[in-house]
């Protein structure tokens, strides 16, 4: 049936509607080229290097044209922009992209990578935290208030000058990827805080707050590394490695999201509950959360989990710890802790050399099976033609070496036949040889033959 002329109209101008707002998001992102590298320096660029055929590439396309309309609307310092890295490589060499797509803010004489989800709000958000001030004050307890409900985890420095806050700057130019970093007076704070001396650095999150200790957390930058994650989270595999930064342990409830059965609820809330009521204890070697389904946490045991299960990884030598017996009670989780931090729970895993030879038998096998499933055919086609290419290899090598052994013998057979002749000549040869020295020794016996006879008459 032929579509009504009104119906046909409203489609052509809905598709116009699109095309127009799609132009209109790309028109704020500039396309770069070589003259970037001189012209950048007076501005701050949040850039794109792709390359052409670059799959992930054409999927960012769309968000990224997205991202540039609002940081336009906005009203935001940042130009964004986007360069083929393959037409202009010795410029993205020089910025250090090693792979497509990278994303990169460029502020002065620095370079930030953005590692986060390649969504539309979380670029945004990194562009405008990068970009602003490295530590951005807060004058007053309705500004920090303010900021404290926007933000979940929240790093201050209280006092004046000294040591401490140069180190303090020094470890947000590095770390503003991740986070904000804010500076405070003494009587901005909340009045449940209490600081046993000033200068200090604070980090608020999960309804409370840590103070860092130089003697117990060591190093300022990796105690920021470590607490710039909330007490628990939902756990995936970007998340997870994110947190192989940190050096923590990383405790899972490994469940089924969309399962609200019993057991699934239990060991969620088993988690939870040790999170928050054991952060004192905890805080600084644990990481907590839950994770939806075990496909990812498989191919990082190479086992097959049962879930619901509660799982605890060590994702700097990956190693991981399971329970010797169900974990019934928030009690029993605690236990497996301890058991853990004095020694007495046994690793699995690890990055040893047989682990990484069975890590790449599994992965081999993974995708052999993965190609399969999705497409029979296309695994019969990518496996069994080289599979067929070597057998034929084989079998004529093979024959080869056949071939070359009877040749190799009816060689030397007729080499030891030539020896044969060559010592001991032909029939004729022998026969002629023979009569020769019967010739020779003839005429001399003839001689003494008549001498013989001469002297008998």
């Amino acid at each position: 049936m032929a579509a009504a002329p009104g119906g046909r109209a409203r489609c052509l101008l809905w598709a116009a509607v699109l095309a127009h707002v799609v132009a209109s998001g790309a028109g704020f992102v500039e396309d770069l080229d070589e003259s970037f590298k001189e012209n950048r320096k007076d501005d701050i660029w949040l850039v794109d290097f792709y390359a052409p055929w670059c799959g992930h590439c054409k999927k960012l396309e769309p968000v990224w044209n997205e991202v540039g309309t609002e940081m336009r609307n906005m009203g935001s310092p940042v130009k964004v922009g986007k360069m083929d890295a393959t037409s202009f490589s010795s410029i993205a060499s020089e910025f250090g992209v090693r792979g497509y797509p990278t994303i990169k803010l460029l502020k002065g004489d620095l370079a930030y990578n953005y590692r986060g989800p390649r969504t539309k709000d979380d670029i945004i958000e990194f562009a405008n935290r990068v970009a602003g001030p490295l530590i951005r004050p807060l004058p007053s307890q309705h500004m920090f208030e303010h900021v404290q409900k926007r933000h979940r985890v929240l790093f201050v420095y209280v006092g004046g000058e000294s040591p401490l806050k140069e180190k303090y700057i020094e470890v947000a130019s590095e770390l503003i990827v991740y986070t904000y970093f804010f500076s405070a007076s003494e009587d901005v704070l909340p009045e449940y805080v209490t600081l046993p001396e000033l200068p200090a650095v604070m980090v608020f999150k999960d309804g409370t707050y840590f103070v860092y200790d130089e003697y117990e957390d060591g190093d300022l930058s990796s105690w920021i590394n470590r607490e710039r994650f909330q007490g628990y989270l939902h756990v995936d595999g970007f998340t997870l490695y994110e947190l192989g930064d940190t050096g923590k342990l990383v405790a899972i409830a490994v469940i089924d999201d969309k399962n609200s059965s019993v057991e699934h609820t239990r060991l969620k809330s088993i988690i939870q509950e040790v999170a928050r009521d054991y952060r004192d204890h905890f805080h600084r070697d644990f990481q907590f959360g839950h994770m939806d389904g075990n496909d990812y946490i498989n191919s990082l045991l190479m086992d097959d989990l049962t879930i619901p299960t509660i799982v605890v990884l060590n994702t700097s030598n990956q190693q991981y710890f399971l329970p010797d017996r169900h974990i019934e009670s928030t009690e029993d989780m605690v236990q497996f802790i301890n058991n853990i931090l004095d020694g007495t729970a046994e690793a699995q895993g690890g990055d040893g050399l047989l682990q990484r030879i069975k890590r790449i038998i599994y992965d081999a096998k993974s995708t052999i099976v993965s190609v399969f499933k999705s497409s029979p055919l296309l695994g019969c086609f990518l496996f069994g033609l080289p599979l067929g290419v070597i057998s034929i290899m084989c079998y004529g090598i093979c024959t080869a070496d056949t071939e070359g052994e009877v040749f190799e013998h009816e060689g030397a057979k007729k080499e030891s036949g030539d020896r044969e002749l060559t010592d001991e000549g032909s029939e004729e040869e022998q026969e002629e040889e023979k009569n020769g020295k019967y010739t020779e020794l003839s005429d001399g016996e003839l001689k003494q033959k008549d001498i013989m006879e001469k002297k008998k008459d």
